[in-house]
This record gives C-alpha cells, structure tokens and sequence, in this order.
C-alpha cells in the first residue's frame, strides 16, 4: 500500500494550513525539539570543560577524532543536540521505512567478481580509497493517491553479501536521502522545462559516521511534459569541484544511454582518489567517439576543494559577505533563503570555510528539506540552507539572521539582530575589504581561492595569532593550559580586545585550544595556522627594517 502525503510532511508551528499530525509525527516533533532544550540546559551546567570526545588533528583538510573523521564545515559526530537529532532522524528514516510498504522498482546489480577482486576492493573501500560508496537515481512516482513521491529506481553497485541489519541500515539510508534530492516533499508535477542544479548535502548516522551526498537534478530528454530525476553520488570524500566534474560525464552518457552510465562509473570506482594536486585519468568508451581519458584533477588545497566561492560573492556584497562572516564568527543562528538547491549548500559551504583555522562546531544542514523545517526552532546555532517556498516558515522566529540570496531581493537581510555591521573591528574589517577589492566580477575559481583567504586569515592572525605564547607545559610532555585572560589582555586596542573576548567564548575557539593544548610540544609552531602566524610576522618585520 502506497504511504499517504503526510509521511513526507513534518509540521511546522505554522500548521494551520497543514494536514493533522498522526501521534507518531507529533512524538517525533516533541522528542526533537526537547532535545535541543535539554542539549542547552546541558551546557548551562556544565560548561565547557568536557573535552574528552572533542579532540581535533588536522589531517589533510579533515578532521580526525576518537569517534571517526569528520569535514570542515560540518557539524561534529559528537555535539550534544545534532547528536541527539541525527539518532532521532534515524529513527523517522526507520519510520519511513515501516510506512511505505509498497515495492520498489527493481535494482539492477553490479557485475560479478572474483572472491580475491571482491576482497581487494572491500580493503580499498575500508581504507577510504573509493571515489563513492554508491550512484543512485531518484525520480517522483506518482502514488494511488494523486501525488508524487521521490523514489530511487536505480543503484550501482548493487551491494550483496550484507547481513540482514547492514541491508535494513543501508535501505534506510537510501530511503532518507530522496528527502534531500528532492527537499520540496510530494509537491511535484510534470515538467516540459527545468534547468539542471547540482548540490551537495551531509548524511550524519547514529554513531556519527557521516557520508556527503553530491546530486544533479535535471530533465531527462524526451518530448513533452516529464518528471526530473536526480542522480546522487554518496561519497566519503569532500571534493564539490571533482563530484560536479563527474556529473558532467554522467549527464553526457545520460543523454545516450542509462547503461552507458554503468562502465563509467564502474572504472571510476576501481580508481584511487587522488591525492592533493594529483590528476586520475580514467578511460571510458562511447559510442561514435571511442575510448576517451577523462582527467579528475583534485585542488591543491584540500581545505578549499569542496567549496565555490563564486556563488557567495555573486549573491552578496563584500560588506554582506562581513555581515554574515561576523554572525558566523560568533556562532549565532543563520538562515539562508534561495530559490536553487546549488546556491544554498555553495553559500552555506564557503561561508564555513571563511572561518578556517577554525571549523563550525555546531548545526550545518546546507539544505533543509521540508519534512525537517521545524529545525529552525533549535535554540542552538546553526547554518541552515531554506528554500524560498519555505521562507514564511522561518518568519516567525527570534534573534538570528535571515539572508535572501534569491535574485531581484528587496532586501538581504529579512531578519537580523541589529550589530552585524559593528562586531569586527573597525579598522581590521576595512582591511578585509580592501584585501576583497584585488578580485572582481569575472575572477575565476582559482583567482578566488588566493585572494579570499588571503583576505580572511590575516583576521585571525592578528586577532588570535599569539595564541601559541599563552599555552604554558609544566614539562616537556605535559598538556599545556592556557592562559586566557594574560592572552587577552596583551592586544592593545580595545575594540579588537572587546571582539577577542567575545570569540574566546565560542566553542570552535574553545576546542581549537583544547586541541593545542593536547598536542605534543615537538608539534608546535608546524601546523598550517602557525606557518602563517610566522610568515606575517617575518613580512612585519621586513616592512620595518625598510622604514
């Protein structure tokens, strides 16, 4: 029996024009949101002084913990209320489950291998050497009831072998993830027209294992009206720039054949991510072209290889752009409204990345789908990416940021507290925008990912850049303590101590301390954020022997 509509609705406060709840809708609405009241009533109590789970290593643009890796930009396996969230959106996954008991269309399998060829591979996959755990094809099929669902019809590879709870997980999963291929629910009807959008989104489990979902929604050639389809890769790796080139390829083949998709991807898989800098080439037949060598090319820096900063600066100014960025630096809740899929999880990605060396320790979800909008409730911090049909929903709360992405706005900022324009210092916010100005409207991709950092870290540098001078050991191998309050009295003007001690209090400034703090003394002065620490004050001290 096909799942009424309500299975795919999650009722907001405004339910007025909203079917009525079943019981099981309405616990699971209560159980989430008292979880975010208690994960705040949590960190009343206990402040931040637990930080046996919250250790960090840099590791070539991931994050590495005791609970698994995790991304910049993405909220932390083990963060209390998206903790308690991600368990209970597993167990709505499980109810999605139960409710929809019709059958699904047939998946085709991958090709046999040999029990030594599968053995090797399942190593590499264990290793986090495969380019995608899997390719799934969802497309809405049209219910007894009159409605459209989001259904996946196709997936490679067909994995076999599971154990009965690996399979029941797995088909939960790729159930849980039409909701975010087609955030918009059941409201869908044939189309003769539709541009082609590709986004990306985060998929976090139970035990705070996380999977990035990159997917293309287009209309399949054909004439007259039809329905879109999206074509989702579920990865282990942040890669945005790569995982679009990909689709590119797979669009091409698309258009001939979906088995011509097949082979693509199949020498895609049996190929090694490369590593930063590094080009793969993988070889693929078509017909009428013969055998092409596609080349996968990944960024030099890693940390900036999963966002666009394009999109940001295309939708905002760069006194927008510092707007957001000083919102964002002290850890408030962020909504931000677009019409395309791409434009939020584009923005909400590089947005995150402005703040490296540190990373958005709290509710980043780039793309909300309708059945999970009362997220916007949380009284936590969160970067949430809202479709401008679902505006109205978020109108209705208090103290955040509300930015209109969407072309032809009135205005950018619906909502706002007020002091955005006023919370970095004066004169090391005018030097960021003066560092913006060296790019302009047609800078390219690579042009974008120099100056903008150029432009952001420097603010850190010269705000908390003598951090590493305040962490005092007791001994050579002992764990450092830091002196927060020496530390911030040694900056000399007052507003940028005033920002500073704002910032101290902010749990990404908290536990990249604790990380310091742990880190072997040998260590010091050799990450990333150190080597620039120094390069400026070698440049400092340049400028002044010339004067």
């Amino acid at each position: 029996m096909t799942s009424p509509r309500k299975t795919w609705m999650f009722s907001s406060m405004r339910s007025k024009s909203r079917p009525p709840l079943d019981e099981g809708e309405n616990n699971f609405r209560r159980r989430l949101f008292s979880s975010f009241r208690g994960d705040r009533r949590e960190q009343r109590s206990q402040g931040l002084d637990d930080d046996t789970d919250k250790r960090r290593t840099f590791s070539d643009g991931e994050i590495e913990t005791n609970k698994g890796v995790f991304l910049p930009g993405e909220e932390q396996p083990d963060m209390g209320a998206m903790k308690r969230f991600s368990t209970l959106f597993s167990s709505f996954r499980g109810k999605i489950n139960k409710d929809r008991t019709g059958k699904e269309a047939e998946l085709p399998s991958s090709t046999e291998l040999s029990a030594v060829e599968e053995k090797a591979k399942e190593q590499r996959y264990a290793s986090g050497q495969f380019f995608f755990e899997y390719l799934v094809v969802v497309r809405p099929k049209k219910t007894k009831d009159g409605i459209y669902e989001p259904q996946i019809n196709y997936q490679f590879p067909k994995k076999d072998g599971m154990v009965r709870f690996q399979k029941e997980e797995e088909e939960k999963t790729l159930k849980a993830l039409t909701l975010f291929c087609f955030p918009e629910g059941v409201n869908w009807a044939p189309l003769t027209e539709y541009p082609s959008e590709t986004f990306s989104f985060v998929l976090t489990d139970v035990d705070g294992t996380r999977k990035n979902g990159y997917c293309r929604r287009l209309l399949p050639d054909g004439k007259g009206a039809r329905l879109p389809e999206a074509y989702c890769i579920i990865s282990n790796l942040a890669c945005f720039g790569l995982f679009s080139k990909i689709f590119d390829e797979v669009e091409k083949r698309r258009k001939i054949s979906m088995a011509m998709i097949y082979p693509f991807m199949q020498s895609l898989r049996e190929s090694a991510f490369p590593a930063p800098g590094n080009t793969v080439n993988i070889k693929s037949f078509i017909p009428e072209r013969g055998t092409e060598i596609i080349s996968l090319t990944r960024p030099t820096d890693s940390w900036l290889e999963h966002v666009d900063f394009r999109t940001l600066f295309k939708c905002l100014s760069d006194e927008e752009v510092l707007q957001v960025f000083a919102a964002t630096v002290l850890e408030r809740r962020i909504v931000f409204i677009a019409e395309e899929l791409g434009t939020l999880s584009q923005v909400i990605h590089a947005v995150a990345v402005l703040l490296y060396p540190f990373i958005w320790q709290h509710t980043l979800i780039s793309i909300v789908p309708e059945i999970l909008i009362d997220v916007v409730m949380a009284p936590t911090p969160y970067l949430l990416g809202v479709q401008k049909s679902l505006a109205d929903q978020v109108m209705d709360q208090t103290e955040l940021l509300v930015v209109d992405l969407s072309e032809g706005r009135k205005e950018t900022f619906i909502k706002c507290m007020g002091d955005e324009d006023t919370i970095l210092p004066h004169k090391l916010k005018e030097e960021i925008k003066q560092a913006l100005s060296a790019k302009n409207e047609n800078s390219s991709l690579e042009e974008l990912n120099r100056v903008v950092p150029e432009a952001f870290l420097p603010f850190f540098i010269k705000t908390v850049g003598h951090y590493s001078k305040y962490i005092v050991r007791n001994g050579k191998d002992q764990r450092g303590e830091f002196q927060r309050k020496s530390f911030c009295k040694f900056l000399e003007s007052k507003t940028t101590r005033r920002f500073v001690k704002k910032f101290v209090q902010t749990q990404m400034f908290d536990l990249f301390i604790q990380e310091m703090e742990q880190r072997p003394a040998s260590q010091d002065g050799t990450g990333f954020f150190d080597t620039k620490i120094a390069e400026y004050h070698k440049k400092m001290r340049e400028k002044a022997k010339k004067h």
